[in-house]
């Protein structure tokens, strides 16, 4: 089965189970040596295969020990500046997002200011 964003959450959690345990069964590991290598329990090795809730800590240790932790770069990559951004933070890192841009004319659409456009109190 494909892991795809139509998929519920226990649907998910249930194929990535089946595959961890496939790949367990490929490297000739009991649930118990798992568990064991893994520092983690062996019904926590059962709860991960039969795709229920686990921490994810349980989990990373799972990925380590089957040899799979390095994929978990290609899942969530590092975030890149564009070029622009790069020239614009010159080695600053951001901090946080932007606020959205408030509800304004766009400059293309305001026309120009000339004398006697000035608003009451704006002496």
């Amino acid at each position: 089965m494909k892991i795809e964003s139509q998929l519920t959450d226990d649907a998910v959690l249930a194929e990535f189970g089946r595959r961890l345990a496939r790949t367990r069964l490929e490297r000739n590991l009991t649930q118990a040596v798992l568990g064991d290598e893994a520092g983690i329990g062996f019904a926590t090795v059962q709860r991960i295969e039969s795709g229920r809730a686990v921490k994810m800590t349980s989990l990373i240790r799972v990925l380590r020990v089957l040899g799979l932790l390095d994929a978990l770069e290609l899942l969530v990559p590092e975030p890149t500046p564009s070029p622009i951004e790069r020239l614009k933070l010159q080695g600053k890192e951001r901090q946080r997002a932007a606020h959205p841009r408030s509800a304004e004319t766009p400059p293309a659409e305001r026309k120009p200011w000339a004398w006697g456009d000035e608003q009451s109190g704006d002496a």
